[in-house]
């Protein structure tokens, strides 16, 4: 059976969409987002593999997602730790990063370091609105995510992939494969390419929107 994917044009218009017309607030999509990849972490890595998870967040929406998954993620018994070394100045990421530090969440400086102390890593990095190269300080990051032994799950696509296209052909990213992909809403086209554990969630939509899948 053929899987139906969303572009990521179509997955901001959705987004846009049940922002306005649906009333959704942002804060409501990010829950549901954040609370899908905590439940998919806890099907692929339970608690007694290992209860430290080090997400790694971007400054975007992603990011966000990521942010609201290590709260879960606490609550389930999880001991997570957060790289977010570019934090937005948006009121609502701050809210979330100060819930997880009220938590007495750690905040981490160095991913490398972190690597050493966890279990687990949630790539919450880049989203369906990324493109160009990855910059700086997320190189690093990407390359230690290609090479780790550890299992990886990633929050709607695998960082430094191309939403269309996937991988990279060659360079930083190109061997990039996360153990787990949580897809939002609806898969993107760039899951042709991917090879582990795939589960969708995080934002639903009625029935009347599937025609906006390809």
């Amino acid at each position: 059976m053929a899987i139906k994917t969303l572009g990521a044009k179509a997955a901001a218009a959705l987004d846009q969409e049940l922002m306005s017309t649906c009333a959704f607030s942002i804060d409501q999509l990010m829950e549901l987002a954040g609370l899908s990849v905590s439940q998919a972490v806890y099907r692929v890595h339970p608690l007694n593999k290992g209860r430290r998870v080090l997400v790694a967040c971007g400054p975007g929406n992603n990011g966000g997602d990521g942010l609201v998954a290590a709260r879960h993620l606490f609550y389930y018994g999880y001991q997570p730790s957060i790289f977010y070394p570019k934090r937005s100045k948006n009121e609502l990421y701050q809210r979330l990063a100060k819930q997880l530090e009220d938590l007495e969440v750690p905040f981490v400086d160095d991913f490398q370091m972190a690597l050493g102390q966890t279990d687990h890593i949630v790539d919450a990095i880049f989203g369906f609105s990324f493109s160009g190269e990855v910059r700086e300080p997320f190189p690093a990051v990407i390359k230690a995510l290609q090479e780790t032994q550890l299992s990886v799950t990633s929050v709607d696509a695998p960082s430094s992939w191309d939403i269309e296209n996937g991988p990279p052909s060659s360079g930083l990213g190109s061997a990039f494969m996360p153990t787990t992909l949580v897809s939002l809403t609806a898969p993107k086209p760039l899951v042709k390419h991917f090879k582990g554990r795939h589960f969708i969630g995080g934002r639903y939509a009625s029935p009347c929107h599937t025609s906006t899948l390809d």
